[in-house]
């Protein structure tokens, strides 16, 4: 059996403000990827667009994310 092994050492915290497991797992994976479009993330973490929407739209108040030319990025 194979050892999987993780060689990222720039794990950050999440942000104190990120309450729901939704809105965790989006900023998430917009972190680890430098942005995502909504079809995206809805293909990816197989949530609906609107709920994505949603999220987003939290995230972006929070100023944690912003969209640039259809792309959801992460403000830090």
């Amino acid at each position: 059996m194979m050892e999987q092994t993780h060689t990222d050492p720039e794990l950050t915290e999440l942000p104190t403000e990120l309450n729901s497991a939704q809105g965790k797992l989006v900023y998430l994976y917009l972190e680890a990827t430098d942005g995502a479009t909504v079809d995206e993330l809805g293909q990816v973490l197989s949530m609906r667009k609107i709920d994505i929407l949603s999220v987003c739209n939290s995230l972006s108040s929070q100023q944690l994310i912003e969209k640039c030319d259809g792309t959801y990025v992460p403000t830090r």
